[in-house]
């Protein structure tokens, strides 16, 4: 006999008002789980239940050590779970959600090659501009850029995100470049799905609301005019790294540049994550930093 004997016992009787279904989830007789509830019982010295034909409730003491029971078998549940999960390959349906440009050009074939490492898993993938409830849409993981509000979701950094201010060499030499945020009215600025731009200046964080004649939700779209020589653009490095290089593209405000912002992994608190959600997670911020 030990200390855990009958814990579960008394915590699934208090939880279900009974000794008979208690007996029935643990698949035991219900002299069983009374006997054993009994030398708990007589172990502490002390009685747990009031018992009558019908009804089973909690003393005092009783009341007082169902939580600390509840928490000792939390985490053992846990414990094992997580000892059990380090052999486990993904499996099963993993649900997530991701924004639409970048999931489809990043995120959606990496997850790809995932599946093809791990045929027994199943994907759902919700690609949306809106940030979904985690919890109540029952999403096992969430793909989020940039930065994040406070919440009890827990983040993991998968890669980083900088934003540049840019224009083609033709927009340039027809308009000249702004040298600081004071000129940039004076601009035509694409405005994509959010008309506030971010820079860093002397250590502080600044919003700046831009307008220009060319608005569009995309960042594909916004990329396009701006090869186009259109206007100036913000955008993600994603987008615009590659014509940086080429010099289809010229940055600018360098100096002004907002800090690295991160693309994220986004799930709800847990204390060991599934084999497929950590899988995941792994493939992604080993591929995406690649």
């Amino acid at each position: 006999m030990t200390d855990w004997d009958g814990l579960e016992e008394f915590t699934l009787v208090a939880e279900t008002g009974r000794f008979s279904e208690a007996a029935r989830r643990m698949d035991v007789s219900s002299s069983h789980v009374s006997r054993q509830v009994a030398r708990l019982e007589e172990r502490l010295q002390t009685r747990l239940f009031y018992r009558s034909t019908r009804t089973v409730t909690l003393t005092e003491a009783g009341k007082l050590f169902l939580p600390h029971c509840q928490h000792l078998l939390d985490a053992r549940n846990e414990a094992l779970k997580a000892v059990r999960d380090l052999s486990s390959e993904p499996r099963g349906l993993l649900r997530m959600t991701c924004a639409v440009a970048y999931g489809e050009d990043f995120i959606m074939p990496r997850v790809n090659d995932f599946l093809e490492l791990y045929p027994q898993l199943r994907i759902e993938m919700t690609l949306t501009n809106q940030r979904l409830d985690l919890v109540q849409g029952s999403y096992d993981l969430a793909i989020r850029l940039g930065r994040l509000p406070d919440s009890s979701l827990v983040a993991t950094r998968l890669a980083p995100r900088r934003l540049y201010l840019c224009a083609a060499p033709g927009y340039i030499e027809r308009h000249g470049a702004p040298h600081s945020l004071s000129e940039l009215p004076r601009h035509n600025c694409l405005v994509g799905s959010d008309d506030h731009w971010s820079f860093r200046q002397n250590g502080r964080d600044l919003s700046v609301r831009v307008q220009g004649n060319w608005r569009c939700n995309s960042g594909r779209s916004v990329l396009e005019a701006a090869l186009r020589g259109i206007g100036l653009c913000q955008l993600p490095d994603y987008y615009v790294t590659e014509h940086l290089q080429s010099g289809a593209l010229r940055p600018l405000l360098t100096h002004l540049q907002p800090l690295d912002a991160g693309v994220w992994a986004v799930y709800p608190q847990q204390r060991h994550l599934s084999p497929k959600v950590r899988g995941l997670i792994d493939h992604l911020k080993e591929t995406l930093a690649g």
